[in-house]
């Protein structure tokens, strides 16, 4: 029974220390996932919001997937739009939730891939006409936006030292809050990976300990011995029979 117990015991550190890179790479399976299902984001690069003007109650705005993409979600009662890269209407949520795009808008297509490698059609330009199609009724709007991440899978020259969190750049985002002019600021930083080697030896190291303890006990009964049985545990010979004893119940 204890032979078994230790083997449980190590079967399970064992399963513990082959667990923890397994929950990790899941949890970054799961971070990956969007739905404009793209293969740039990386968590090296952490964008972050510094401002929002104009300051406006119900007008919230995060960064999604470490660097990938914007989420903006329009509780102010007025309609907040978006500017693509150069200057033309973009996108827009309206104070009763309607979520538009505008296809003539270059940043259209530049959004759907995370590296913006598409072919712009010739009648998307900045001066074009903004022709707005429904994407949904949400009252939120989520898309890639250039501005704010890096557009290489190969690290900046600014990046001296991976180990070392660096700024890359400061960013803006041009929005408009009815008929106020604003923007969303914010800041792109380089971030080193965390290491899970630590976790690692902190489970190898306790199953070793464990390990180590169970020998420890399993020596010192062995070297102890079996008990004695009691008097009352001890098989009397059968009457006439040549003495020898039945036999003894160890009580363990």
């Amino acid at each position: 029974m204890l032979s078994r117990a230790i083997i449980v015991l190590l079967a399970s550190c064992a399963c513990s220390i082959g667990a923890t890179p397994a929950l990790a790479a899941t949890t970054t399976s799961d971070q990956q996932q969007n739905p404009l299902n793209d293969q740039g984001s990386s968590p090296n690069y952490r964008s972050t919001i510094t401002s929002i003007l104009p300051s406006t109650p119900g007008l919230h705005l995060q960064v999604l997937q470490f660097s990938d993409r914007l989420l903006l979600r329009n509780e102010t009662g007025r309609t907040v739009a978006i500017e693509g890269y150069e200057g033309e209407p973009y996108a827009r949520v309206q104070a009763n939730g309607t979520v538009e795009v505008n296809t003539h808008s270059p940043a259209y297509y530049l959004n759907q891939s995370f590296y913006g490698d598409v072919t712009v059609p010739s009648f998307a330009s900045a001066t074009a006409t903004p022709h707005w199609q429904l994407v949904d009724r949400t009252g939120q709007f989520e898309w890639h936006d250039h501005r704010i991440h890096w557009m290489s899978p190969v690290a900046p020259a600014k990046v001296k030292d991976k180990g070392k969190r660096t700024l890359i750049f400061d960013w803006h985002v041009p929005i408009a809050v009815g008929e106020s002019k604003g923007t969303v600021t914010g800041q792109l930083f380089w971030t080193p990976n965390a290491s899970s080697a630590p976790v690692a030896a902190i489970v190898i190291g306790g199953a070793i300990v464990v390990f180590g303890l169970l020998l420890v006990f399993v020596v010192r009964r062995r070297r102890a011995g079996p008990r004695a049985p009691s008097g009352g545990e001890r098989s009397a010979a059968p009457a006439g029979g040549d003495g020898e004893q039945s036999g003894y119940r160890e009580a363990w």
